[in-house]
């Protein structure tokens, strides 16, 4: 699963991202289920990352394995790991800030408002959101005043 990226973002691992929840065997019969949540409901990059994990669990030996879709609880940007959000970052994809320190899972956090992105080129605050709609859904369009570079921002969820 350490190999299986996001089809959107292929900088970050589904694991990185928060994406995979769990990967069990059962003891008896061997078959391996895979849980994962999407970031959002209508994610049009589930169909490929369940083929992708399909795929990876094949060549691993793991050719009738289960992959189970779960919402609740529903995915949050605090499950990014800091390892994700640091290849983001490098990317040139603004993280979204951690809501709950240390990203506990199902932590049923608020998020807050936020009043600067950093732009991940420069890391200057003085930034600007060009569009609530990115290059994916689960992005948005921001530029730096400073640098004047577009840059994605991950959507804080």
């Amino acid at each position: 699963m350490a190999a299986v990226v996001d089809p959107e973002i292929r900088v970050i691992t589904i694991d990185e991202l928060g994406i995979l929840r769990a990967v069990d065997q059962d003891p008896a019969t061997g078959r391996v289920t895979v849980t994962i949540t999407p970031t959002y409901t209508g994610c049009p990059a589930m169909d490929v990352i369940r083929a992708d994990i399909r795929r990876a669990l094949a060549a691993a030996g793991h050719s009738d394995a289960d992959v189970r879709t779960v919402y609740s609880p529903a995915w949050s940007t605090d499950w990014i790991s800091a390892a994700g959000r640091a290849k983001l970052a490098a990317a040139g994809i603004a993280p979204p800030p951690a809501v709950t320190p240390g990203g506990a899972a199902g932590a049923g956090t608020v998020v807050p408002l936020t009043l600067a992105v950093r732009c991940p080129l420069c890391g200057s605050a003085e930034t600007e959101q060009v569009s609530r709609f990115g290059s994916t859904a689960c992005k948005a369009l921001w530029r730096c005043r400073a640098c004047r570079e577009p840059f994605d921002h991950l959507k804080a969820l």
